[in-house]
């Protein structure tokens, strides 16, 4: 059985269903997605009916991202969050208008039980933005800091790349987990379209939203498969760009 972690979609349905099949995802592998399902492309609904579906024939473990809370919360409420809107929650919105009320309140019990983490037995950690409690997630103080932080990636990438676990210095917030794995911030930001490790955190955010493919990585063996850009399938729209 493969362990397979799949990086932010926003809702990059046809990019998601290549690098499936680009992969060769069968029932046996073990799918870890690190959230971020929606808002940026056009295909909201058909991603979440996709991973709804595919829970039924797969083991999934479907992570919490801030996109999905916050269409979450747009769900529930009604309210249009001006901020979402521009960031990719107009595609979203767009794509929810027409579905009937049913399938909406599947999609909404969908995101309420999405998971903050997931701890596996090897000790490596599976969160869609980071942490913040030196002493690892189980005592973070805010639930919303494990799908809004940036500084875990921001500390992993500032440190020397020969800091090991052995040194004195090797923060405390890394050492708890022998491997992080996380999306959130796209690593085009540091011109990668490839996913990146730093210290022994995994960003598998290959920046779908915008001008970069989806990708999955086996954290066993470190394969990595790719759709094309997901622009590509979607010429005439801007995503989150």
């Amino acid at each position: 059985m493969r362990t397979l972690v799949i990086g932010d979609i926003h809702s990059g349905f046809k990019a998601l269903k290549q690098v499936m099949k680009r992969a060769m995802v069968t029932e046996d592998d073990f799918l870890i997605f690190l959230g971020d399902y929606v808002d940026g492309w056009s295909q909201a609904v058909e991603t979440v009916n996709y991973l709804i579906e595919l829970k039924t024939t797969h083991q999934c473990i479907f992570l919490r991202g801030n996109h999905d809370e916050l269409c979450y919360d747009w769900l529930r409420s009604g309210k249009d969050l001006p901020m979402w809107l521009q960031h990719g929650g107009m595609a979203s919105k767009t794509s929810y208008e027409d579905l009937d009320d049913g399938t909406k309140r599947v999609h909404m019990d969908f995101y309420k039980h999405l998971d903050n983490y997931y701890l596996d037995d090897k000790n490596r950690l599976f969160v869609h933005a980071g942490f913040t409690s030196l002493k690892g997630v189980k005592f973070e103080y805010f639930a919303k800091i494990f799908y809004w932080d940036r500084t875990l990636w921001e500390l992993a990438l500032s440190l020397n790349p020969d800091l090991t676990k052995k040194d004195t210095f090797y923060p405390q917030r890394l050492s708890n987990y022998h491997e992080i794995y996380i999306g959130h911030t796209p690593v085009t930001k540091i011109g990668k379209t490839i996913p990146q490790r730093a210290a022994n955190v995994w960003n598998i955010d290959t920046g779908a939203a915008f001008k970069g493919p989806l990708s999955i990585m086996d954290v066993d063996s470190k394969q990595v498969w790719q759709s094309d850009p997901v622009y590509l399938f979607y010429p005439q729209e801007n995503g989150r760009n």
